[in-house]
């Protein structure tokens, strides 16, 4: 298995542009249709064995439970419900209004009424999602690469995120900014956010160091993987980071820890470049807001204390 193949922004911007509206309006059915989480646990896509998934939603209020999955294999979008009635319909050949249009007429079918705000959220683009018929751009080989990609980012995220043993957020797909990240958090809050968004402060209202993927968008047009601390301590970008290739990006009065993609394929061993990347940067922000250290654990995954005694050392 080659580890991180090759997605230059370039070659895919158009199919990613559409699947990226894709995944916003199932996103926005998800978000209306599923309980309430804390910092927006309950919005983002999970990953499956063929895609990623909405998880089971509905389930009150006499509302019917099921779940809405991208199969990136196969190239289908398909309705589940818990009563065994099903539906699908293939992703190629739609544009984002066909699109919006035929999975709510399978909604309606399954006895399913969802209400979303029907248009993009955080694009340049802010057309409504039927009227949208610009883009329509659906390259299955290039989707099969992108879902190829996230598959084993997503693997190497849950390999960093053993490490922790404070409160960390589950591995995600962000439907909003087409990233996929892990959240790990100090257990203090950041304090109070009166100029943030809604959206925001719920987002930031603890103390956190997230960690990510994303394939690249105009202000950044190369795919990479990220970290970043908020609050921002001070003095954070003045920490070293590893390997050599990474770096420090101003990032809306803050900074990015940014290791680009083709810098960590140029390895040679991507894998351990990525998570020495995730490391160095996790512990750039510890060090300088003052995490507890007790929040890492070694050997990975394991707080019981006459396991970590008996466990073999490297």
């Amino acid at each position: 298995m080659e580890w991180f193949p090759a997605i230059p922004l370039e070659d895919w911007a158009g199919t990613k542009e559409t699947v990226h509206r894709f995944t916003q309006i199932v996103g926005k059915v998800r978000l209306a249709s599923s309980v309430r989480r804390n910092h927006w646990w309950n919005v983002p896509f999970h990953l499956t064995a063929r895609g990623i998934t909405t998880r089971p939603s509905g389930g009150f209020d006499g509302r019917p439970i099921f779940a809405v999955d991208f199969d990136f294999v196969g190239h289908r979008l398909i309705v589940d419900r818990l009563d065994g009635r099903a539906t699908s319909f293939g992703l190629t050949g739609h544009s984002v209004g066909s699109f919006y249009r035929t999975l709510f007429d399978v909604l309606a079918g399954l006895g399913i009424e969802v209400e979303i705000q029907a248009e993009p959220f955080g694009l340049p683009d802010t057309t409504p999602f039927a009227e949208d018929t610009r883009h329509a751009d659906y390259n299955p080989a290039l989707v099969t690469r992108y879902w190829h990609v996230l598959s084993q980012v997503n693997l190497v995220l849950e390999r960093s995120a053993a490490d922790f043993c404070g409160k960390i957020s589950p591995v995600h797909h962000f439907w909003h900014t087409f990233d996929i990240a892990v959240t790990r958090f100090s257990g203090r809050s950041a304090g109070e956010q009166p100029q943030a968004d809604p959206v925001t402060r719920e987002a930031y209202s603890k103390e956190v160091i997230s960690s990510g993927f994303w394939f690249g968008d105009d202000a950044m047009p190369w795919p990479a993987f990220y970290s970043y601390t908020a609050p921002e301590p001070a003095g954070l970008a003045e920490e070293p980071l590893r390997p050599e290739r990474a770096e420090w990006l101003p990032q809306r009065g803050s900074h990015l820890a940014v290791l680009r993609y083709d810098d960590a394929r140029a390895c040679d061993d991507p894998v351990a470049a990525v998570l020495d990347f995730l490391d160095s940067a996790y512990q750039a922000g510890a060090r300088r807001a003052r995490w507890d250290p007790a929040l890492l654990v070694a050997p990975p995954g394991i707080t019981d204390p006459t396991l970590e005694r008996e466990a073999p050392k490297p």
